[in-house]
Parts: C-alpha cells; sequence; structure tokens
C-alpha cells in the first residue's frame, strides 16, 4: 500500500502566482509587449490539469522558482543552461508549455532595451 498527499488549493494559487510573476517581472525584461501578448494566447506556463498529489505540485513549483532565479540573474551564463533545460523538460513532462530556449533568452536579453510594458506591475499605485 501506498499513501500519497494529495495537493491542496493554496498549492495551486501559489503555482499561479508565480506564473502572474513571470508574466510580469520576467517576461518583460526580454520580450515586447506584442510578444508577451502572443505568450498569453499561446497559453505558455498555463495547465489545465490539476496537480494530483502534494509531490506534483511542489515540483512544479520548484521548477518555476528555479527558472526565475535564473531568468533575474543579472548574467544568463551558460552554466545555468542545464539547469534550466531540465527545469523546462519537468514543466513540459507536467503540461505546462514553456517553448523557450536558453539561447532565446540570452539573445532577447542582448537585444532588449529598457522600455515600459503595460505587463509590468506599477512601481507606485495610487488608491482612490
Amino acid at each position: 500500500m501506498k499513501i500519497v498527499f494529495a495537493s491542496i488549493p493554496s498549492q495551486e494559487e501559489k503555482i499561479n502566482e508565480l506564473v502572474r510573476y513571470i508574466y510580469s517581472n520576467i517576461f518583460p525584461l526580454y520580450f515586447n509587449d506584442e510578444d508577451i501578448c502572443e505568450f498569453e494566447q499561446l497559453k505558455v506556463l498555463r495547465s489545465f490539469e490539476d496537480y494530483s498529489t502534494l509531490k506534483d505540485a511542489f515540483q512544479v513549483m520548484t521548477c518555476i522558482q528555479t527558472l526565475i532565479s535564473i531568468l533575474e540573474s543579472t548574467q544568463l551564463d551558460e552554466q545555468y543552461e542545464t539547469v534550466f533545460n531540465k527545469n523546462v523538460e519537468t514543466l513540459k513532462e507536467f503540461g505546462l508549455f514553456f517553448p523557450f530556449d536558453f539561447e532565446q533568452f540570452v539573445d532577447a536579453k542582448r537585444l532588449k532595451n529598457t522600455m515600459l510594458s503595460m505587463y509590468t506591475k506599477a512601481d507606485n499605485e495610487l488608491i482612490i
């Protein structure tokens, strides 16, 4: 007999929060608004599956957090490429669509200038 712990709604909320973070904080560093809008239409990092076990949900959260850490680093060194690819493959195994290669981010960072994006979170917000 094997005991499996089911994932809980707060884990799925955390996964969704991490995905929103990628769209608002990571993608604008590398891509323009048109590209990010296309990613939304293609359902990049969107899953229609529930993560059946606690382990699955934690693996997905860990993979996304690892990708965030790599992509937020100031230098996208080759040392990160293997870890990046491993985490992308794990996300694909869990049904999350992430159609990027490490080199795409390296090239995009080199070409991207610092423009404002409608996807980035405002630095300040006025509450009325």
